[in-house]
């Protein structure tokens, strides 16, 4: 690990804030760690921390009055049209909280540090023009990061940083030395940040462009203008995933943007998806896209393009862990984006969710919705109608009809003329240790429909070749799906569980209806749960409905 050097003017900002919320500061002595200093009109000051005395503080038993208000004002810059202001030649930043006659109520002190020898972790990325965005939660230390890379950067190459709220560069005319030899453009108004952008390319040629926070339409589009002139973009943006990126519509033409295209027939079974399937529209502004998980654990997609492609495929892309080991040491794991968060698919422990109902009309048993694993004799005829017990596919066998050992990994589904990216949003919805594989070589299991399977492709033969259990799904719905994940990882229960409750909760509303109540509501429930309700009401020829938001989205069952 790089040696860490932090420049931190601490000194300049106790001379802003009253004496006695400096001495209770000084009494705490947990300079290294003090995030903010936080100051509400009528409330006792407090100190936020991080590290391993993350938390709060409370500073004084005195509330905060309006001379230490107007204290703290006199002693810093005006605010700007963000509510921001500053100290001269520090980066430090103190955002202010306004009433309705737009007087200062609040103040938040926000510690700026200047932290040197941060970048050995992604030097090599950096140093190699690419285009990065970084992404991660408020104070993680993205704005650090980028600083720094600037002042790397600005020791060979033209680098110009606009900074809209003084962060990058610290407050005043004259830049923090923690930028090095790059030039600072200051922006006037938020809303004007683009318009700044795009002048620094063309007043200034520089080579680097840095920017902070990319939140507004205008500002991705002068992104992308200013990396097809040639320009390497260092940027961040509102957002801790690519995911988050892509399905805001402000955002995602970061990443390239997403639209909806009409593939062929022929395309569409290829892919195993419907005819109509979002796509990505452009190439994206960005080569490399960086996800902070902490200062010491990066997660880097060195493609944007391929990884905005397999998460829309319902892929699971490939991408960079980086970490620093005991030793200080960085290390490089290539890793599935869902293996990234720290734990692995194929340690992940799922909860078994009961899929048995008690009411005729609900889930379908086993034996309507899927073949259950068993290698099919040539005979379609015998295969259309499936057989109530499931045959096993090898010796070695559990009550669902896979084999056993692959309960103990994650189980590698190959998915067939049925959409990819509904099979992967039930494994999502059911938490279930599966992954969706390219490749029927790979694959513990196919999952295919009955339109597909009476045809006999050379697919399912190859598949009974290789001795693979087949699933046959009686359509395409997210119910099936779900019904036959539940089916392999046997999701059941004697214990009464939520799930069983809510069965229960629905035959009672069904009767109550049936016996003449206008209507009954249901408790809220999550989606999949919600399905089974509505099939319900449906088997008993009544009329149901969603109502409400999440997390309180709920049913009502009524008469027609």
């Amino acid at each position: 690990m790089q040696e860490i050097r932090i420049t931190d003017n601490l000194d300049a900002l106790f001379d802003v804030l009253p004496p006695s919320i400096v001495e209770s500061l000084k009494r705490i002595e947990q300079f290294n760690e003090l995030i903010e200093v936080v100051m509400d009109l009528g409330r006792p000051p407090e100190s936020r921390y991080a590290g391993e005395h993350a938390g709060e503080q409370i500073l004084r038993n005195e509330e905060v009055t309006t001379d230490d208000i107007e204290y703290v004002l006199s002693r810093i810059s005006e605010f700007d049209a963000d509510n921001r202001a500053g100290i001269a030649r520090t980066l430090h930043r103190i955002s202010a909280i306004r009433n309705r006659r737009n007087e200062v109520v609040g103040l938040t002190c926000r510690v700026g540090r200047a932290v040197y020898g941060t970048l050995g972790i992604i030097e090599d990325i950096i140093m190699s023009g690419k285009s990065i965005l970084l992404l991660g939660r408020p104070g993680i230390g993205k704005t650090t990061m980028l600083r720094e890379a600037a002042r790397v950067l600005a020791e060979s190459r033209r680098v110009v940083i606009v900074d809209t709220s003084n962060e990058i560069g610290g407050d005043g005319d004259i830049p923090h030395p923690a930028v090095g030899r790059a030039r600072r453009m200051q922006v006037a108004k938020p809303s004007l940040q683009h318009e700044v952008m795009i002048e620094a390319v063309e007043n200034h040629n520089p080579q680097v462009i840095v920017i902070d926070e990319i939140g507004r339409a205008a500002e991705a589009e002068a992104a992308r203008t200013i990396a097809e002139r040639g320009v390497q973009l260092i940027g961040t943006a509102h957002g801790q995933t690519i995911e988050n990126l892509m399905a805001n519509p402000t955002l995602s033409d970061l990443v390239g943007g997403i639209e909806s295209v009409t593939l062929s027939d022929e395309e569409a079974r290829r892919r195993g998806t419907q005819k109509t399937v979002l796509e990505r529209r452009a190439p994206p502004t960005f080569d490399v896209l960086i996800e902070i998980q902490d200062r010491h654990r990066l997660l880097v997609h060195p493609d944007v393009g391929q990884a905005v492609d397999a998460l829309l495929r319902g892929k699971a892309p490939m991408a960079e862990l980086r970490y620093y080991d005991e030793t200080g040491a960085v290390q490089i794991e290539k890793v599935r984006r869902a293996q990234a968060s720290g734990a692995r698919i194929e340690s992940v422990e799922w909860q078994a969710r009961p899929l048995q109902p008690s009411f005729q009309g609900g889930y379908s048993a086993p034996s309507e919705s899927v073949l259950s694993a068993r290698r099919p004799e040539p005979d379609t005829t015998r295969q259309a109608e499936p057989a109530p017990q499931a045959t096993s596919a090898s010796p070695e066998s559990s009550e669902a009809g896979l084999p056993t050992k692959l309960r103990e990994k994650t189980m590698q589904l190959y998915a067939f003329g049925i959409p990819r990216n509904r099979l992967a949003q039930s494994v999502r919805q059911l938490g279930v240790p599966a992954e969706i594989v390219d490749s029927l070589e790979d694959a513990d299991v196919l999952i295919t429909a009955k339109a597909y399977y009476r045809q006999r492709p050379k697919i399912i033969s190859e598949a009974e070749h290789l001795n693979i259990p087949i699933y046959v799904l009686r359509s395409n719905s997210l119910t099936q799906m779900e019904n036959c994940l539940a089916d392999l990882f046997s999701l059941s229960s004697s214990e009464s569980t939520p799930y069983e409750e809510a069965i229960a909760e629905s035959e009672m509303a069904v009767r109550r209806v049936l016996a003449g109540e206008r209507m009954v509501d249901l408790s809220p429930q999550n989606a999949f749960i919600r399905r089974q309700q509505h099939e319900m009401a449906r088997a008993a020829n009544l009329v149901s409905h969603s109502y409400g938001k999440e997390p309180y989205r709920r049913v009502r069952i009524f008469r027609d």
